[in-house]
């Protein structure tokens, strides 16, 4: 069991305004992002189907969180993605990558506007060219919510994803979603996976740009 703190209440003093410099492993995904190869497994009436999709990502650094003296620096994300050739939204996510040098953990929360929302956690160095974040069903820290029809239909038990840095500046995942479907005794697997290319640079969070026009 993790040791907290008596003292829940005192903010921690002398950190770092500029994100950027603080993200740990999150540094190398801070920025704009596109994958044209993405490659999902999604569940259908006649079976698994596979669908190719095209994806830009924007990952923007946020001004250095506190509860009490927990401190996290993060990425605020946006993800857009649709299928070849077409403007229509195939999906779109919004939530946060957060890490905590102190017990070098990684938070990543996610948000779908069809009922959904879930929060992941894992460990990894600073240095990692490779981490998992895992949420289960129940897990009260790291958990999975859906609305009442999909929890239903197409109840998520289990998420994960799996970032990996490549040596050409790039990063992939691979995403893990398993679902308990009605009518199925077995999980489903609902996988995504894609590699990103940057096409675009972060922009330093409010205080970091603040410290920077000042004058010295």
């Amino acid at each position: 069991m993790q040791a907290f703190p008596k003292d829940i209440y005192t903010e921690p003093v002398g950190y770092s305004v500029n994100t950027l410099d603080m993200l740990g492993p999150l540094r190398r995904m801070a920025g704009i992002w596109e994958g044209q190869k993405g490659l999902d497994v999604k569940p259908k009436a006649a079976g698994p189907k596979k669908q190719v999709f095209t994806e830009r990502i924007e990952l923007q650094p946020i001004d250095p969180q506190t509860n009490g003296p927990q401190l996290f620096y993060g990425l605020r994300y946006h993800t857009h993605i649709t299928k070849p050739d077409q403007n229509k939204t195939y999906h779109d996510q919004v939530g946060y990558w957060l890490w905590e040098p102190a017990t070098e953990t990684i938070l990543h929360t996610l948000t779908i506007p069809r009922g959904m929302i879930a929060m992941a956690s894992g460990k990894a160095t600073a240095q990692a060219d490779q981490f998992e974040c895992i949420a289960k069903i129940g897990d009260p820290t790291a958990g999975i919510s859906s609305n009442p029809f999909l929890d239903y239909a197409f109840k998520t038990i289990e998420y994960r994803i799996l970032v990996t840095f490549l040596d050409d500046g790039s990063w992939s995942y691979e995403q893990d979603t398993v679902m308990a479907i009605a009518g199925q005794a077995d999980p489903f697997h609902h996988v995504d996976t894609n590699t990103l290319t940057k096409v675009g640079e972060a922009t330093p969070n409010p205080l970091a740009l603040e410290a920077i026009k000042k004058p010295s």
